[in-house]
């Protein structure tokens, strides 16, 4: 079932640089609503359990790592078309190939530190916005 939410974290590289401004401004630019937003830092056990679906993979340790190294910004954001639109706003996941103008291509500096994550499905938006948020937490 297609809804009109995604889910996306503004990672700790972006924090950290002071970019959080801007690329909520390119977000509000793009039409999306913002309904649920907080700034929180995630412990071991909350970037373990997030990335769960990687666990097997190489990259993991150091994903958990960069995850939890400071604070990141999780979002729900709303608009027609959500998740689609909001994974063309923000890019490719390497910043070489993101398209001009994209977040990443403007804000991340490798795939490793690509600056913010967009739910790749509504089924994933869901849960990845379940997993940040409470009900009474979004409007």
């Amino acid at each position: 079932m297609a809804t009109n939410r995604t889910f996306t974290m503004l990672k700790p590289d972006s924090v950290e640089k002071g970019h959080i401004g801007a690329i909520l401004q390119m977000i509000n630019k793009a039409g999306f609503r913002i309904v649920a937003m907080k700034l929180t830092h995630m412990t071991t056990a909350d970037a373990k359990a997030f990335y769960a679906v990687h666990s097997e993979r190489p990259f993991y340790g150091e994903l958990v790592e960069y995850m939890t190294r400071g604070p990141i910004v999780a979002a729900i954001l709303e608009k027609d078309n959500a998740v689609e639109d909001f994974r063309t706003l923000i890019g490719a996941t390497n910043p070489a190939d993101a398209a001009e103008g994209t977040i990443r291509k403007l804000y991340a500096a490798s795939i490793g530190e690509n600056a913010v994550h967009g739910s790749d499905s509504d089924e994933n938006a869901a849960i990845e916005g379940a997993f940040h948020f409470s009900g009474r937490e979004m409007f």
